[in-house]
């Protein structure tokens, strides 16, 4: 007789393989938590020891104040400060253009990274240039530059509405005249929609290389109380790595040619919608310093530069017939963040918050590269067409030559 060992309880652990791996899974989560804790106190511990065995440094305090904001109302000059040194600031005496001036606020120390409001009491003529000198308590004079007083707008419905408007006439009303090619691609070749897309290439790259010089160029202005230029860098990769995996969930959704040509005219409008974003914020942030005219010039020079994006946002639904109403979706993605842009820039101008949101759009647009590029090899897949190359700089003179008429 051969003895049967005794079968174990359907619901004990390890018998479908189930359990045993749950209570594995288990372990895991509590080692790893009790690593964590452990690393948690000995940074603790060291950063006492740190404290009390380092000596403290010597030399003159660092003092660093960067202007944030700056409003004209009619006999003051206000300026928003934010300490981006290591030390606090005491801001003792102001003088603008060498003229002592009497100053309400700051009166006590701006700590690491804190803001105050300084009201300057100054006579100031509209459209003359003015430079703001604060001198600290240890006799470091930090100087702010207004290169032209104007009158600072008064947030309303009316000035909002005015912003909107803006973000209209340069973002939608151009990405919409742009789709309306649609019809002519699709009576186009493929050598010539080929081209298309290289060209959108070209003019995608233009825009990645001009929004991170924009954002660049505020971060620096900005102080860079918050990482500076890295606020553009980071933005991107966070935009590029969310819409990647975005781009991966809805690859696994959809089926066919037709659905992929829709994902990736979604994802172009996504970009330059990113894009159209920051551009919107820096159009609200110079008309509210004065920074900007507007007028027929301004419209016309943007329906000119963004009208090719809706051009882009098309090339890829050459292949397939698609309704109105989703075609206007996507003109929308693309020109109305410009609006929100436009809007938030008057009212916040704020240069980090705008370096970051041009860093998303560089980001973005970078993604999209990525997903067109494997459209525009030839048929071996390994060789790149003339007309290709053609296209690629025929996009990025455009946009160059486009951008020449933009008073901004």
């Amino acid at each position: 007789m051969t003895n049967t060992p005794p079968r174990p309880a359907p619901d004990a652990p390890g018998v479908d393989g189930t359990g045993g791996a749950e209570v594995t899974r288990a372990g895991a989560w509590i080692r790893g938590a009790g690593v964590a804790a452990i690393i948690a106190v000995a940074l603790a511990v060291l950063a006492l020891l740190a404290g009390q065995s380092l000596p403290e440094r010597t030399g003159p305090p660092i003092e660093d104040i960067a202007v944030e904001r700056t409003v004209l109302e009619p006999g003051q000059i206000v300026l928003t400060l934010r300490n981006v040194g290591p030390d606090p600031v005491t801001i003792a005496q102001a003088f603008v253009n060498d003229a002592y001036v009497n100053l309400e606020g700051a009166e006590e120390p701006i700590g690491r990274l804190g803001t105050e409001t300084v009201t300057f009491d100054y006579p100031w003529i509209s459209g003359q240039p003015y430079l703001v000198s604060m001198l600290t308590n240890t006799g470091l004079v930090i100087e702010h530059e207004i290169a032209a007083a104007v009158p600072t707008p008064e947030p309303g419905l009316a000035f909002f509405g005015t912003m909107a408007l803006l973000g209209t006439y340069v973002g939608v009303i151009p990405v919409l005249l742009g789709m309306l090619l649609l019809p002519v691609l699709r009576r186009a070749g493929a050598r010539a929609v080929r081209f298309v897309l290289a060209l959108t290439v070209g003019l995608l790259a233009f825009l990645a290389f001009d929004g991170a010089g924009e954002g660049f160029e505020l971060a620096a202005a900005s102080g860079g109380a918050f990482g500076g230029v890295t606020l553009v860098v980071l933005g991107a990769a966070v935009a590029f790595l969310a819409l990647m995996g975005i781009d991966r969930y809805l690859r696994a959704r959809q089926a066919g040619a037709g659905a992929s040509g829709l994902r990736l005219s979604a994802m172009i409008a996504a970009g330059i919608g990113l894009h159209n974003l920051g551009e919107g914020l820096a159009i609200g942030s110079a008309y509210a310093v004065g920074e900007l005219a507007l007028g027929a010039f301004l419209v016309i020079g943007f329906t000119l530069h963004n009208t090719t994006e809706g051009l882009a946002i098309v090339a890829p639904l050459t292949g397939r017939r698609t309704p109105l109403l989703i075609l206007l979706g996507l003109g929308f993605l693309a020109g109305a963040p410009a609006i929100l842009g436009a809007v938030l820039g008057a009212g916040v101008s704020n240069g980090e918050v705008s370096a970051l949101l041009l860093g998303v759009g560089v980001g973005a647009i970078i993604q999209v590269i990525v997903q067109i590029a494997p459209s525009l090899r030839g048929r071996d897949r390994a060789t790149v067409e003339p007309v290709v190359l053609a296209g690629i700089v025929a996009g990025i003179l455009l946009m160059y030559l486009t951008g020449l008429v933009v008073p901004a």
